[in-house]
This record gives C-alpha cells, structure tokens and sequence, in this order.
C-alpha cells in the first residue's frame, strides 16, 4: 500500500472529510446517551451512577485497550480499511442499544460500540499525519477533530428530537444504521487508494515504540494532562445537559437545540483556533503545542463557574460556549505533538498509547466520577447536588493546565529533528 504522503492533493482532501465524516458519527455514537439519560432514567429507574457507567466505563473498558492491537494492526495492514471496519461494528451496536430491555443489555451494548470506536481514532491520526507536511498538520488533524463537537451536538439535538417525537428506542435505532454507509465509503476509498499503489514498509514493532515513548516524559505529561482535562469534557458532556435540565425545566427537544448549539459552535471554534494556532507558533517551537492549552485550561475554570450560576438561560449560553470553546483548543496541537516524537511509521500505535492514557482516565472515569458525586450530593443538597459535582471538577483543569505546562518545557528535546516524510 502506498503512503498516504504519495496521495494527489483532491484524494487526500477528500480522505479528511470521510475521515470527519466518520469522526462525527464516533462522537454522535458516543454522546448520544447525554441527552438520552432522561427518558432513560424515568423508564429503566437507573440511578446516576448506572448512567455514570453507561456514558463512559462501559464504553471505555474495551475501547482504551483494544485501540493499542488495532492500531498496530493498522500501521501493519492499512488504517483506512481497519477504520472501516470499526464505523460498521460501532453503528451496528448504537442500534442495538434501542433493542435492550435494562441495564445489564444496555451496558454490554455500549462495550460493543466501544470495541467498534476503538478502531476509528488512532489510525485516522496516522494516516492524516503522514498525508499533511508538519507545516499543516495541526491544522488537518483539528478540522478532523471538529468531529468531537459536530457529532456531539448532533447527538444532543438529534437524540432529544426523535426521542421527543418518537422514543429513546428510536433515537439509537435510527442513528446507529446511519453509520454503515460511511463505513461502505471509507472501505471503497480504501480500495481505490490501493490500486497500482507501491507496497509501503511495516510499521516498527509496538515494543519499540512503547520502549521510545517510555523514555520520553513530554508524552507522559501531554498524556495525562489530556486525561485531566477529558475528564471533565466527557463528564460534562454527559451531565450538562441533565443540570440544565434540573435546574432551568428545559424539556428534551429545547434542551437539545440549547446545549447542541454549544457544543457545535463553541467546540468547532476552539478546535480550528486551537490548530491554528499551533501550526503558527508550533513550527520549529515544540514547546508552544503544550503551552497553548496549558493557557487555554486556565481560562476555562472561571468562565465555566459563571455559567454555571447565571441565573438566566439564555444569559448563560456565551458563559458556557467560551469555557466550552477554551476546553477544547488542545486537541490539534497536543496531537500533533504526539505525531512528532515517533517516526511516522509508528503513529498509529503511538496515538493509540496516547488514546489509552486519555480515554481510560477520561471516559472511563469522567462521567461516572460525576454519577457517584450526584449521588453522594444530592440527599443533602436537592437539584443543586449535581451542580455542585460539575463544580468540585473544575480541579481537573487546573491539573491539566500544570501538567501541559511541564511538557511544554520538555517537547524540544523529546521531539524527532526533521520530518523524513515526503511531500
């Protein structure tokens, strides 16, 4: 199979956006349960905890783990059809999800659509890396990133409006079957790259890139510092919604269009910000893809208290949509990050190393930190019970922001001289 650096320009383009494209349908699979916890709750009588573990262990127990195999499988066989592959499996399973009749079912389902997501991640960083020159990486990696608040918001909106008209059932029905035709194109994409293309070398062993990794602390401090801050973005995507619910009486299909607008809007323009940003001081500075997030999580933590206590709903959409802007920014350029300090043979594996340290901590932990804070809060505190939760987290940013500003110290040193890459 031939590198993807060896691509015309209009197939490579049009590789990002079936990239997106299935990235959006990733996180609309992933987040969907955020705004379905509603009916879900009053139907199947599940406690926060229990939405805690579907929103995020029960995804994260195979996804974090299975992503590292895969992607070196991916490195070894081809990233576009092992990405494929996973869009088909995580789809069938969403569908699934409408078909369960308690909680038991519906967690094994959300394992199934994690062991599908687990493949769609890592390869699709290292085929965009190796396809974009280092001068335009961030920025190609945050417009595929855009996939996190587009499908998110998607789901939000989406998930409310068929749940509303129809019901949760529907909603994971409907949504699930989308999916397959992006994976049929994302497969004949494949094939049509591969033919007449030249055989490309094997990725090195993933001992040697863990051993490489290992010994450099800059992949660490991004990894964890990621973490530190996805615990919050996933915990808040999946409790924002039920807060505002509680606290404002939004009804499912207002609560969607609400919340589905700042995630769309405020996530879009960190993530395009945040790459932007690291292409313009990243290039020959690899310190500044660790400093700007480090600034931008700092800024989250008072933006995100103030939404969190306007009184007036519409008041307090710009109070969310900044914080929830800033909290993404680090997406293009700690990713990009990680792809300098491996060869470019091994960034698949390397992003799924990344990708284990980030989606245990912060998917798996995340919203189920969140269900069992609600849970301890709410016989004291009523409604304000889960406010308080999402409150106390805001540590978690201030974490990230320490963490980020350490690597940024280190990146110079531990970043590969040179891209050998050709172009």
């Amino acid at each position: 199979m031939s590198a993807p650096s060896a691509l015309p320009s209009g197939l490579r383009t049009s590789a990002l956006l079936l990239l997106l494209l299935a990235y959006i349908f990733n996180f609309l699979d992933r987040q969907i349960v955020s705004i379905l916890q509603i009916p879900l709750k009053a139907e199947l009588r599940l406690s926060d905890t229990q939405l805690g573990l579907l929103g995020g262990t029960a995804f994260a127990i195979l996804y974090s783990t299975l992503a590292i195999p895969l992607a070196h499988v991916a490195d070894r066989r081809g990233r576009l059809k092992v990405v494929a592959a996973g869009v088909a499996v995580w789809s069938l399973f969403t569908a699934v999800c409408g078909l369960t009749r308690g909680f038991g079912q519906l967690f094994v389902a959300r394992v199934g659509v994690g062991v599908g997501e687990a493949a769609g991640v890592a390869p699709s960083y290292a085929f965009l890396s190796q396809a974009f020159p280092p001068s335009s990486r961030a920025r190609a990696l945050a417009v595929f990133s855009l996939g996190i608040p587009l499908g998110s918001g998607l789901g939000i909106f989406l998930g409310g409006w068929i749940a509303q008209a129809f019901s949760w059932r529907v909603a994971f029905i409907v949504i699930g079957l989308a999916g397959l035709p992006v994976a049929a194109a994302l497969w004949l994409l494949d094939r049509r790259i591969q033919r007449g293309a030249s055989a490309a070398p094997a990725g090195p062993r993933f001992a040697a890139t863990a051993a490489e990794l290992l010994a450099k602390p800059s992949f660490w401090l991004l990894a964890f510092g990621a973490a530190s801050a996805s615990i919050c973005g996933y915990g808040y995507g999946q409790w924002l919604p039920r807060m505002i619910h509680d606290i404002h009486g939004t009804d499912l299909k207002q609560l969607g269009a609400y919340f589905g607008s700042i995630v769309v809007i405020g996530g879009s323009a960190g993530i395009l910000l945040g790459g932007l940003l690291g292409d313009r001081f990243g290039r020959g500075r690899p310190g500044a893809y660790a400093a700007i997030p480090a600034i931008a999580f700092v800024a989250t933590v008072p933006l995100y208290f103030m939404a969190f206590y306007t009184p007036s709903l519409s008041g307090a959409w710009i109070w969310f949509a900044l914080p929830y802007m800033l909290s993404l920014m680090w997406l293009g350029p700690i990713v990009a990050a990680v792809q300098g300090l491996v060869a470019p043979a091994a960034r698949a594996s390397a992003s799924a190393m990344f990708l284990l340290v980030n989606n245990l901590i912060g998917i798996g932990v995340g919203p189920l930190i969140f269900g069992i804070a609600s849970d301890r809060l709410t016989p004291d505190h009523g409604r304000e019970g889960l406010r308080l939760a999402l409150v106390y987290g805001l540590g978690f940013y201030v974490l990230a922001a320490i963490l980020c500003g350490l690597a940024a110290l280190r990146l110079s040193r531990d970043t590969r001289v040179g891209d050998s890459e050709p172009h």
